[in-house]
């Protein structure tokens, strides 16, 4: 495996470096529901419907490591942890607003393309 030059640029670009961060099927996902507040892990397991228990733990955990997730574990027994949002992670949230935007516009189109997709396999 070759070795990055020292003076080679980590990133490509500024869409490489935040596609690094939410990079995943399910991480733009639990950003846009973090953004709603402090959410209990299985708020979020409802709210992100189609995630498995091992990929949602992996995921926030990424997320955590990255800085855009805050995990608060509240002492309780039985466990009481939630998940919100960093200053870095509403950052990223204001980035992604445009991105919702258009999907929402193009909503109908995306859905049709899907289909087409589907009956040319």
């Amino acid at each position: 495996m070759a070795k990055e030059n020292s003076e080679t640029p980590r990133f490509i670009c500024g869409l490489h470096a935040t596609l690094h961060v939410i990079s995943g099927k399910w991480k733009p996902l639990i950003v846009f529901f973090l953004n709603k507040g402090p959410t209990r892990y299985g708020e979020l397991k409802r709210s992100v419907r189609g995630v498995s228990d091992k990929m949602l733990i992996q995921q926030l955990k990424e997320l955590e490591s990255d800085g855009i997730v805050r995990r608060t574990d509240h002492g309780e027994i039985p466990l009481r942890v939630d998940y919100s949002l960093t200053p870095f992670g509403t950052s990223l949230v204001r980035a992604m607003e445009p991105l919702c935007g258009w999907g929402e516009t193009y909503e109908e189109d995306i859905a049709a393309a899907m289909d087409r997709r589907k009956t040319s396999r």
